[in-house]
């Protein structure tokens, strides 16, 4: 028969784990549709994979996207990674539901005012990243927090039973129009009341469409255990599969703190429930300056947030408010660091603790931070320092556990040239070269089984993430000696290296290390093929 496109001469992994193999492998209409000695097939495009890994499309399974796909949907930094799908809308935080814009801004990593918010529904995010074309597949979550905005007036409070039943109708909707399952973001200031009933009335909208609820769980230090607790009660209340995001506790919390929250998961398992968990690939977790603040205190203007931020009162009122930023400085100001803050560049790459004088407290510099953007306060951000190598380690070899990026599709050039996010341009390529190239900790195999069929397989992607006749054509091809991240934390947004070809939907995004300026990605729909 013949072929669209054949991929010559390669060692196959196929994502199940199984042992490579050599063999050539054929693409027609978007399908993998041969496997084998294909030499004598007619194909007008062949791409030479001699001395090359053939493996699925990789497979973000933790990703911020969302918006940043909009404002360019080429998405190198994802396409160099070999990276095909991203499942998008995680930690709360996503592009819909949204009703007015301005309420969702600080709640949408990756925004800028260089794209104009004009959906309001799932359906209508959907259609917008239908249009654009982007690169890669993306398979949307949605966010809690967008349901709380939209829905409930008051996020000091825990939502009423009406403002449930508006959340729930609203989620029901996306469901049936395919979205993935619905995610949470509980540290975050509009979700920290979400009561375990709502939690529990979501997911089971959720379980009945078989999605999954993804939970960053509502606090990761003190009583992280307890916070993973709670989502498995959920899970079992309701009858949804689970997914915790970066599971690792951040630094400040109880000794032993991941090893019993890996067991409270190993034991949910055990007992039958569909869970798991997941983690990114770097030492430290990343938030909007923004987030310190109470939720609604800052809604009257620029003017009179401008007085506000300098009022006594206020900033007393920030100190004693339990927010993700008061969260990060638990394990010290000297690990929270300043970094984006556009009108204040001199101030990235500090501490917090370094930019704290004797007279005046992280709280002052936080506050000064976000009144001198205070026409712009979703710009700056901060990153802490989090977690040990040693931590990630034992925690991404972990069989129940997958690992996504917690980032941003980004591109060098164009709009999103000079916007960095920590992990974009490295979490796959890190993640490979770490465990397989430099320690051996995982075979080729594990490890791009990892990437690829085990995140389908917890998502419910049908026909991706395996490399077998009949799977839609996602597919990574990558010398196993030179795939490696050149990006590092002080200088992040470079791609990676050692990617030679990425089809996705059958269609070429990179020739022999160089996209080729054509997007074949799909939004892919719960249920559908």
């Amino acid at each position: 028969m013949g072929f669209d496109l054949i991929i010559q001469g390669g060692t196959v992994v196929d994502g199940t784990g199984g042992a490579s193999y050599c063999a050539d492998v054929g693409i027609k209409n978007g399908q993998i549709t041969g496997i084998g000695d294909l030499s004598a097939s007619e194909c007008p495009t062949v791409l030479n994979a001699t001395n090359l890994v053939v493996a699925p499309g990789f497979i973000d399974i933790h990703s911020h996207s969302d918006f940043t796909v909009l404002v360019d949907p080429r998405a190198q930094s994802s396409i160099y990674q070999g990276i095909t799908t991203e499942l998008i809308g995680n930690c709360g935080h996503g592009c819909a539901p949204i009703t007015a814009p301005d309420q969702f801004i600080g709640n949408i990593y990756g925004y800028t005012t260089d794209l104009s918010i004009d959906w309001h529904s799932y359906k209508e995010y959907t259609e917008r990243l239908v249009d654009v074309r982007p690169a890669i597949n993306l398979a949307p979550l949605i966010p809690n927090g967008n349901l709380r905005i939209a829905s409930v007036s008051d996020h000091t409070r825990p939502s009423t039973g009406s403002e449930i039943v508006t959340m729930v109708n609203v989620l029901e909707e996306a469901m049936q129009q395919g979205a993935y399952g619905y995610s949470s973001g509980l540290d975050s200031a509009v979700e920290k009341e979400s009561s375990q009933l709502e939690l529990i009335e979501l997911a089971k909208v959720v379980a009945k469409h078989d999605g999954i609820y993804a939970c960053h769980t509502r606090n990761k230090e003190v009583e992280a255990v307890e916070a993973i607790e709670e989502a498995i009660d959920v899970a079992e209340s309701s009858g949804s599969a689970l997914q915790i995001s970066h599971i690792i506790p951040r630094r400040g919390g109880a000794i032993g703190a991941r090893e019993r929250a890996i067991q409270a998961m190993e034991t949910a398992l055990d007992r039958g429930l569909d869970v798991g968990f997941d983690q990114h690939t770097r030492e430290h977790g990343i938030t909007n300056l923004s987030a310190a603040l109470p939720p609604g205190s800052l809604a009257g203007g620029i003017a009179r947030n401008s007085a506000l931020l300098k009022e006594s009162y206020f900033r007393d009122s920030v100190r004693a408010h339990e927010s993700l930023i008061a969260s990060f400085g638990r394990g010290g100001w000297d690990h929270v660091y300043v970094y984006r803050a556009d009108l204040q560049n001199h101030l990235v790459g500090k501490s917090i603790a370094d930019l704290t004088s004797s007279n005046y407290d992280a709280w002052d510099v936080i506050l000064d931070i976000l009144l001198a953007h205070v026409e712009k306060m979703e710009n700056p951000m901060v990153v802490c320092h989090s977690y040990t190598r040693q931590e990630i380690k034992e925690t991404l070899l972990h069989p129940m556990c997958t690992v996504g990026s917690d980032a941003t599709a980004l591109c060098s050039d164009g709009p999103l040239s000079g916007t960095d996010f920590p992990g974009s341009y490295t979490w796959a390529a890190w993640f490979y070269r770490h465990f397989v190239t430099e320690a051996s900790d995982l075979t080729l195999e594990q490890a791009v089984r990892k990437l690829t069929g085990q995140p389908a397989e917890r998502l419910g992607i049908h026909g991706r993430g395996r490399l077998q006749l009949g799977a839609h054509a996602d597919v990574a091809v990558f010398d196993p000696v030179s795939f490696r991240p050149m990006g590092t934390f002080d200088n992040p947004s470079v791609l990676a290296e050692g990617m030679a070809h990425v089809v996705v939907n059958g269609g070429v995004a990179l020739r022999d290390g160089v996209e080729t300026g054509a997007r074949f990605g799909r939004v892919l729909r719960k249920g559908s093929a």
